[in-house]
């Protein structure tokens, strides 16, 4: 039979959930309670501490690596003290049982459950003892709403629009002022008429720019501005085009005697 497989029936096969200061006490319990049973006491390390707290010489205990090594080694119960640190290596203490075995787990050995399940495919059943259990957390109750009437909502409902359709009076805001802060009073602003003269913005009639002659450079001098570009030196103005100075080469195009008719 290989040294990896289980023969247990599932209903022989249980994990009792005890806390870690509490185990010595349950495997006493446990041993006393199948002292007809050739037992065995597994754990993943400290064997002598534990066999010296047991204070049992007819009880063996041993470590996973010692396990390993006496490969035809069985009993009729096995204890295991403690989550091991693989699964197949708690498959391993579980095929040396022959007819019962039992695992004492704490709160947070749990975690390790699911990997040992999965590889032996199935779920292993877990069970308390009185005395033995994992310390009861109380839960805070939640407080309890007293639940209202149709009534009561109506009524609540009526206060609620009641409160949002007030009108609430405006806030008023009131101006400080100081030497040292500028006055945040604006006075209404004043449209500017562009008709009134003295409106720097209001269009000004311009003086007509007169031509005055030129100067000892032959230069036109205006009354205005210089206008060099919409006049011509002598004061008169400039055509919208004037014709290139410098003409093209001209090509004379003969025409040509039509053909005599035979």
């Amino acid at each position: 039979m290989p040294s990896n497989s289980i023969t247990l029936k599932p209903a022989n096969h249980t994990i009792y959930q005890c806390p870690t200061d509490k185990k010595i006490d349950l495997v006493k319990h446990l041993i006393e309670e199948n002292s007809s049973l050739e037992t065995l006491v597994v754990c993943s390390e400290n064997a002598q501490q534990l066999k010296e707290s047991l204070a049992n010489e007819n009880i063996r205990v041993m470590e996973d690596r010692e396990l390993v090594k006496e490969k035809l080694l069985s009993c009729e119960f096995l204890i295991s003290y403690d989550m091991p640190i693989k699964a197949i290596v708690y498959i391993a203490r579980v095929a040396k049982a022959t007819k019962k075995a039992v695992m004492l787990l704490d709160e947070d050995e749990q975690r390790g459950v699911h990997s040992i399940e999965t590889l032996l495919g199935r779920a292993i059943k877990q069970d308390a003892i009185e005395g033995f259990m994992y310390p009861v957390v109380e839960k805070k109750e939640e407080p309890k709403y007293k639940k209202l009437s149709k009534d009561e909502i109506t009524q609540i409902a009526k206060q609620r629009h009641e409160d949002a359709t007030v009108e609430k009076p405006k806030r008023e805001f009131k101006k400080e002022h100081s030497k040292d802060k500028k006055s945040f009073d604006k006075k209404p602003f004043d449209k500017k008429s562009f008709d009134k003269k003295d409106d720097k913005w209001a269009k000004k009639k311009k003086a007509p720019n007169k031509f005055l002659g030129k100067d000892e450079n032959g230069k036109a001098i205006f009354s205005g501005k210089s206008g060099e570009r919409n006049h011509r030196y002598d004061g008169t103005p400039r055509d919208k085009w004037d014709a290139p100075k410098k003409v093209g080469k001209t090509i004379n195009i003969k025409a040509r005697k039509p053909k005599e008719e035979e």
